[in-house]
């Protein structure tokens, strides 16, 4: 069998290379995908996302020449192929192809996740944005250039937008790569220019709005798939398209209002896109789910499911006292779950960094 690429084996067995990548909450989520966004540049299509310090961790290790290898903490199996054969419709196939891209093999890609599994926090992006951070690093052990951050967000969009078959955003792999709290604002029309990232919390501000925030975990993982079908059928075939443009318009309220320290009025705007959203698709509200964000609203926040919803994480925002005493009432609701909990994490300031090892 003929090896293409090279091999960076020995290279690992002296330099095994970490990096890693935080996940995210966020709001306005769908209008980072081309096929909304882009006929309605005029609109200011916008997502706002939030980095938070639960970190998807990317190993490279030394494995035998020819061939590479995916594993996970939080998956029972793992794959390993010969690189020219490796399948990318697999379970592991959007690292298979990172891997495939870089033309490196001899290689295990080991990711350790330290937010609980198809959570709605990004993970699948996160994942693969510290796994192209960590290629850039081996990049660098042979002498050759590593990406900057801009290119990594650009190449991990590109990538799973192509092993996916199109209708990905880009706000998870934005959020992974450079942390922080940001308004994203969308416009693919423009050659090498598709976003404007838009600071709206400085970094001292961190410490203050993670008292303000509230994240938990449903119990349930998320089904994020069909519900983004059915949106993204929606608003081409026109039914729901007023309800997004109303969207849309509420998270550049929202936007703002985090800019500006208004913290009440951005637990407002937050109800109002979580209304419009269950109006469009109901389904996308579990009955835990439901119970979260009722029981937010019955204290004076507004939250939201992460991502497309179906399960997976939620996450609030209010003044701090409210934020505590709605701690305790998810507490309670979430006792009742098999595997729902209030994570611990705050805003991370980082993106996507190197690690020791």
């Amino acid at each position: 069998m003929a090896l293409y690429g090279i091999s960076i084996r020995e290279l690992l067995e002296e330099n095994p290379i970490k990096s890693s990548a935080p996940c995210r909450i966020d709001a306005g989520g769908t209008w980072d995908i081309k096929a909304m966004a882009l006929p309605f540049e005029g609109l200011n299509p916008v997502t706002v996302n939030i980095a938070l310090n639960l970190r998807t961790y990317v190993s490279l290790l030394p494995f035998k020449s020819g061939w590479i290898k995916v594993s996970s903490d939080v998956y029972p199996h793992q794959e390993s192929y010969p690189l020219i054969e490796a399948p990318f419709d697999s379970p592991f196939g959007l690292f298979l192809a990172i891997a495939a891209h870089f033309m490196m093999h001899g290689v295990e890609l080991s990711i350790h996740s330290s937010s609980p599994v198809n959570a709605g926090l990004g993970g699948s992006s996160t994942a693969a944005v510290a796994a192209i951070k960590a290629f850039s690093m081996a990049k660098a052990l042979l002498n050759q250039a590593e990406i900057e951050r801009r290119d990594i967000l650009h190449l991990a969009y590109q990538l799973e937008d192509g092993i996916r078959g199109g209708g990905c955003g880009m706000q998870d792999q934005g959020a992974a790569v450079f942390g922080g709290v940001h308004a994203w604002r969308w416009s693919y029309s423009r050659e090498g220019r598709v976003f404007e990232r838009e600071t709206i919390v400085e970094r001292k501000g961190y410490e203050d709005m993670s008292r303000r925030m509230l994240v938990a975990y449903s119990g349930r993982r998320h089904s994020s798939t069909r519900i983004n079908r059915r949106w993204i059928k929606g608003f081409l075939g026109g039914g729901t398209r007023h309800d997004w443009i109303e969207a849309n318009q509420i998270v550049n309220r929202f936007a703002s209002f985090l800019g500006e320290g208004r913290w009440e009025e951005a637990a407002g705007a937050l109800r109002d896109e979580v209304a419009i959203r269950r109006k469009i698709t109901p389904e996308a509200f579990t009955e835990v789910i439901s119970k979260l964000i009722r029981k937010s609203e019955e204290m004076g926040c507004g939250a939201r499911f992460a991502g497309a919803g179906g399960g997976g994480s939620v996450w609030a925002i209010g003044e701090t006292d409210a934020i505590e005493r709605l701690r305790e009432a998810w507490e309670d609701i979430l006792k009742h779950t098999r595997n729902g909990r209030i994570l611990a994490c705050r805003i991370d300031p980082d993106g996507v960094r190197t690690e020791e090892t």
